[in-house]
């Protein structure tokens, strides 16, 4: 059955389901992009073929959100859950760990998850070495072709999201699904940017 045509919203309805998406993620704990995208135009009132606005939208709606609804507790969570990145920077250091995601950018809340990106021969060698020091995780379907793995291990702040991938692939650009080039940065960088 073909997928229907997706009606290109004006700026405005594109704006509206980006503001109404990004304020559930900000109170309802959505850390899916698509899934709040389609939440909002439901509310909306919007047909279901309208078209989304992108992502890099909803992320500066979410953004704004935070600055005016939640702008202490924001500072407050977002920096716990870059100290306790920084951690595990630190701890993952032979696996050439890099903070990525809403942490990093700054959109990360109370429900989301941190997500660190290794470069690792094998997932298995991660497992071990974390098991070694005690710290179990649980395993999670990768979603995308290039992901070794992708380990979930909890912290006294937030889930953390091992995404382990092969060590040739570390010099290599990594975009969104949207194609923006997806940002990441090493402990030394974070911990300059905590001003710790």
């Amino acid at each position: 059955m073909p997928r229907p045509d997706r009606t290109r919203p004006s700026a405005s309805t594109r704006a509206s389901i980006a503001s109404a998406a990004a304020r559930l993620m900000a109170e309802d704990g959505i850390t899916d992009y698509h899934l709040a995208k389609k939440k909002a135009a439901r509310q909306l009132g919007l047909p279901a073929h309208t078209a989304f606005p992108d992502n890099a939208e909803v992320e500066a709606e979410l953004r704004a959100y935070r600055a005016i609804y939640q702008p202490e507790d924001h500072e407050e969570t977002l920096a716990a859950l870059r100290h306790t990145a920084l951690e595990l920077l630190d701890l993952l250091a032979p696996f050439n760990p890099y903070l990525t995601g809403s942490v990093l950018d700054g959109t990360a809340g109370e429900h989301s998850t941190i997500d660190i990106l290794l470069f690792a021969d094998s997932a298995k060698e991660v497992e071990i070495f974390l098991l070694n020091r005690g710290i179990g995780v649980d395993h999670v379907e990768p979603r995308n072709e290039r992901v070794e793995a992708v380990l979930v291990m909890e912290t006294d702040t937030a889930d953390a999201n091992l995404v382990i991938m092969p060590p040739h692939l570390e010099r290599v650009a990594l975009k969104y699904r949207d194609g923006r080039p997806r940002e990441r940065m090493r402990a030394d960088a974070l911990r300059t940017l905590l001003g710790a």
